[in-house]
């Protein structure tokens, strides 16, 4: 079961009253997705990417005092402190579509709530929301590995961006134009949070991807061009990964490079589907890590690999994120490499 037709009215209804909303979004093409549908449906706002792993902590209650916003959106965030909550007084509004989080103080709208199952993404209830932005939509949704029901409708207007007969999302992702666009936006939100937000204003006026794609417009150009800086640092990174005949691909990379770790796991799934993917970018004295499969549940290995390390992680069955820290991190290969051979 879906989000309910009465909880998308409500809110809609919420949207529609907002005069100064405030919202909070994940710095991933669904996160950036959601936002720009949202923000063009009231015409009004102020957005704030969060970058800072998958939580919305207490001190981000200091950019509410500072807006002073009517009503507070997060979008696409995995957890919201309680302490975040109790800090703000105006009405806030949280949809999300990973696990269920009990929180007070919050209007919280979660497809999972009715059907655990149900995790299509925030951008695909933002159209639902909204009917605002068609390709930001679908951009959002096939960032997010999901492609969504009004697929038909999308092919009718932009029938050269998405063939009829792409049926897989990391086929969508990788080899058709819409795909491209969803990771122009990923590589668009790289870089510090004055840089991204730049490009998300840009992208918020952005009437047709074809200002992007055939770069006919100043600002189609720079989003373009900024996508094309990132990416060559992105396909020597690629470049490196080695591939060997075990099931796993395990790649760490250093700091000093910008963070791909989600791209990259997300590539790599695509051009090898039989592996398990680990990609991690070692950060101090710690590797934030990306891990991907198609056929293998990753979160029950993943939560079998944290017991007895000093590190955390979670999300969805076959994409999790984890930290772990660099001298628990042999350990922590070691235990998903012997759940590997249990598959076998």
């Amino acid at each position: 079961m879906a989000l309910t037709n009465s909880e998308i009215e409500e809110i809609r209804e919420l949207l529609r009253s907002s005069v100064k909303p405030l919202f909070f979004f994940d710095d991933d093409p669904d996160g950036v997705s959601s936002f720009i549908q949202l923000y063009s449906f009231v015409g009004d706002g102020k957005g704030v990417v969060v970058k800072v792993g998958s939580e919305l902590k207490e001190e981000f209650a200091r950019k509410v005092d500072e807006y002073q916003p009517d009503k507070v959106f997060i979008l696409d965030i995995p957890v919201v402190s309680q302490d975040f909550l109790d800090k703000i007084s105006q009405p806030v509004i949280w949809i999300d579509h990973h696990p269920v989080v009990e929180r007070k103080k919050v209007y919280y709208y979660n497809p999972r709530v009715h059907d655990e199952n149900d995790n299509r993404p925030v951008s695909y209830w933002a159209w639902q929301i909204t009917k605002k932005n068609l390709w930001i939509a679908m951009a959002g949704c096939i960032g997010d590995w999901f492609i969504p029901d009004f697929k038909d409708e999308f092919i009718e207007k932009y029938p050269e961006l998405l063939g009829k007969n792409t049926i897989n999302p990391d086929d969508a992702l990788f080899e058709t134009k819409i795909g491209l666009i969803a990771r122009i936006i990923s590589f668009n939100i790289k870089g510090n949070v004055s840089e991204s937000m730049k490009s998300v204003k840009i992208l918020t006026r952005i009437e047709d991807p074809s200002e992007i794609l055939e770069q006919t417009t100043p600002r189609g150009k720079y989003i373009y061009k900024k996508y094309e800086q990132y990416n060559k640092e992105y396909q020597e990174l690629l470049k490196n990964v080695k591939i060997t005949n075990s099931k796993l691909i395990h790649y760490i990379y250093p700091y000093n490079k910008n963070s791909f770790t989600s791209e990259l796991s997300n590539e790599l799934l695509h051009l090898f589907p039989d592996k398990f993917i680990i990609v991690g970018r070692d950060r101090r004295d710690e590797a934030k890590m990306s891990i991907r499969s198609k056929h293998i549940k990753v979160l029950p290995i993943l939560n079998k690999a944290l017991e007895g390390v000093s590190g955390y992680g979670g999300g969805h069955d076959y994409a999790c994120g984890a930290v772990v820290k660099r001298e628990d991190l042999k350990k922590f290969l070691e235990v998903i490499k012997k759940e590997l051979r249990k598959e076998e």
